[in-house]
């Protein structure tokens, strides 16, 4: 491995200056420059992560604050963790991931350590302790998501509010008057997931507004407890004719399943959406209309937001990405 000793003799200059050169913490001449920026190259020196710390000087590592909780579908889990590698490859970064349940004390170590140039929080909650942690510190960070005080934050995340609506709304318009929900489990809403409040009292408003009857459910990961959960809204919602789906893909097959076997086909016997989906829904058994989740924007965002913040642009705020939604034949008007 080459060494600052060999790159100053290269150089024919100390190593106290090819320090200065590399960190810009002293003025050097050009000529200077140029020759210590010639040996670098000719050398292929690269400094030790420990030399560039003590520098100050960029690390090219974001750290990405994604704990693994013990009801997370990890194959979306992963989904997100890929977006935010591969847009940081685009900025030339490397990633750490941070994947403890103590989220907080990850974060405070990198960050006291000066170990990465920024960090990109994941699996945000309404009350999340590291939106505190980031503020206090003053890091380059941005969130995939939304707390509840986003003050001096920089946050991006798709409308989950205007997606309930306009799931809602896709289906009013075709003649549907009572719809029932599957959620993501209840662990996530005791968690305080800001998402799926924002998107269910979004979605009970347009349904109170346009006097459509309404019951959701939040099933847990286990199968048997899905099927209820369709057989209680078949049962508390008689006259169903619509399903929305807000949860992760095998919570939507076994469901898909399960009316399947009850001889309730889709979209003769009910219409269905999958709101806000992380998956390709027209890779299911049944395609279905969708109004997905742009979760590559949304990792993109973040990450080139922390790197801006890097870069020494401060612009805190709240992006909101605009649903889109799909129409893939799963919506047939009631008459």
């Amino acid at each position: 491995m080459v060494t600052i000793h060999e790159v100053a003799k290269a150089a024919g200059v100390s190593i106290s200056t090819v320090s200065y050169a590399l960190s810009g913490k002293r003025s050097i001449s050009a000529t200077t420059r140029e020759r210590i920026d010639r040996a670098v190259a000719d050398l292929d020196y690269r400094p030790n992560a420990g030399a560039r710390m003590l520098a100050g000087a960029r690390t090219n590592i974001l750290a990405l604050s994604a704990p693994i909780r013990e009801d997370a579908h990890l194959p979306t889990h992963m989904r997100f963790v890929t977006a935010v590698v591969e847009a940081a490859r685009a900025h030339d970064d490397d990633v750490l991931l941070l994947a403890r349940d103590d989220e907080v004390t990850g974060i405070r170590r990198v960050v006291d350590s000066s170990l990465v140039d920024g960090v990109v929080v994941l699996g945000v909650s309404t009350d999340d302790e590291r939106a505190e942690v980031v503020r206090r510190s003053g890091a380059a960070a941005a969130f995939v998501g939304v707390p509840g005080d986003t003050t001096g934050l920089t946050c991006i995340d798709l409308d989950f509010a205007e997606a309930g609506r306009e799931s809602v709304r896709a289906l009013a318009a075709a003649g549907h008057r009572s719809i029932g929900v599957i959620g993501h489990p209840a662990t996530y809403v005791e968690r305080h997931t800001g998402f799926i409040r924002r998107f269910a009292d979004a979605f009970e408003d347009e349904c109170r507004s346009a006097g459509i009857a309404t019951l959701a459910r939040y099933p847990s990961l286990d199968r048997v407890d899905q099927r209820a959960a369709a057989d209680e809204l078949l049962a508390g919602l008689p006259d169903m004719t619509a399903l929305v789906f807000h949860c992760n893909e095998p919570v939507v097959e076994a469901v898909l399943a399960h009316l399947v076997s009850r001889g309730i086909r889709v979209p003769e016997d009910v219409s269905v959406v999958a709101a806000c989906a992380s998956y390709d829904t027209d890779a299911l058994e049944v395609p279905l209309s969708t109004i997905p989740l742009p979760l590559e924007e949304m990792c993109r965002g973040a990450v080139e937001g922390a790197v801006r913040q890097v870069d020494g642009a401060r612009e805190p705020g709240v992006t909101l990405l605009r649903p889109r939604f799909i129409d893939r034949g799963s919506i047939r008007p009631v008459h």
